[in-house]
């Protein structure tokens, strides 16, 4: 018998995203709960309590909710909300964080899809932590921008409004001037850093894409290493093959520029370092689909792996 799949919030848009790659799908048994009966809580229950994994693409106090409404019952959890991101008791779902990642996801009960920016920091940040390169305590600075569709049904209509003349509707928007986004404990969580990074984030006007980049001075580096030695800890630790590649260095040094488009409507990330050695600094740079590995890309990889248990 087919798995029972429930998208708790299918018509936001990464519950459409999820939809848009699972409709077609033979092996699953996609419920849909009747628009008209959103609101009922009732009914709500139900298709929580009746699925085999539910994938919850909420607020997250309605995340919560949801979880302490059916996991009594067996049902098994893909939180796209930030609501479990750090919590130690849910599966981290980034399936190439590290070995054996992907048989935790695969037999967890609860697994919390990552943020899209965290997505690409940690991918740069935590092979080179593990590597023994990065020191916990170096001051971190992640800068990034995305396109607009991370921010939901509402970003989406401003930045699509030519009218609008404020910084929403500008070409480009730096945001989290604060310097607290909700993405910065789950970096730290996840990457081992203890000094809490700088992170910049920004939107654009493109719907889909994502560059996130993490800039290093060499020397502050555990045996001040070579843009080589970089390179090689961040491909020593994807399998070749995957979701996640490592561009070679020589590639990446014949670049002028990078596209946050590139990967739109794939599951893929392209890891880059660039730099120049004589300066002593290097860029790292994370290129993915903020909707697909990002958001409902991950989302599906991780119920690939969950129902093939």
């Amino acid at each position: 018998m087919a798995p029972k799949i429930f998208i708790d919030g299918e018509h936001g848009t990464t519950g459409l995203q999820i939809v848009s790659r699972l409709q077609d799908r033979s092996d699953i048994d996609l419920m849909s709960m009747p628009a008209e009966q959103r609101r009922d809580q009732d009914v709500r229950t139900k298709f929580l309590r009746e699925a085999d994994i539910a994938i919850l693409c909420l607020p997250d106090d309605a995340a919560r909710e949801s979880v302490a409404l059916a996991a009594d019952a067996g049902t098994r959890f893909i939180d796209a909300s930030t609501a479990h991101r750090s919590n130690p008791d849910w599966a981290y779902g980034f399936a190439e964080l590290s070995p054996g990642q992907s048989e935790r996801i695969a037999e967890a009960q609860f697994v919390s899809n990552p943020g899209c920016y965290s997505t690409g920091a940690i991918a740069l940040i935590a092979p080179l932590v593990a590597a023994g390169l990065l020191p916990a305590d170096y001051p971190v600075s992640v800068n990034a921008v995305s396109g607009y569709t991370g921010g939901g049904k509402q970003l989406i209509a401003q930045m699509e409004d030519s009218s609008r003349d404020d910084a929403i509707g500008a070409a480009y928007f730096a945001y989290a001037l604060t310097l607290a986004h909700k993405h910065v404990p789950e970096i730290m969580t996840h990457t081992g850093i203890t000094r809490r990074p700088i992170f910049t984030p920004a939107v654009g006007r493109f719907a889909q894409g994502m560059l996130v980049n993490v800039p290093l001075h060499l020397d502050l580096m555990t045996g001040n290493p070579s843009m080589a030695d970089v390179h090689a800890a961040l491909e020593q630790h994807y399998a070749p093959g995957g979701e996640v590649s490592v561009v070679p260095l020589k590639e990446s040094a014949g670049l002028a520029r990078l596209d946050p488009e590139e990967l739109v409507g794939t599951n893929q990330m392209k890891l880059y370092v660039c730099g120049t050695q004589s300066a002593g600094t290097v860029n790292l740079v994370a290129s993915l689909d903020n909707l697909g590995k990002g958001a409902s890309g991950a989302a599906v990889q991780n119920l690939d792996l969950m129902i093939r248990t």
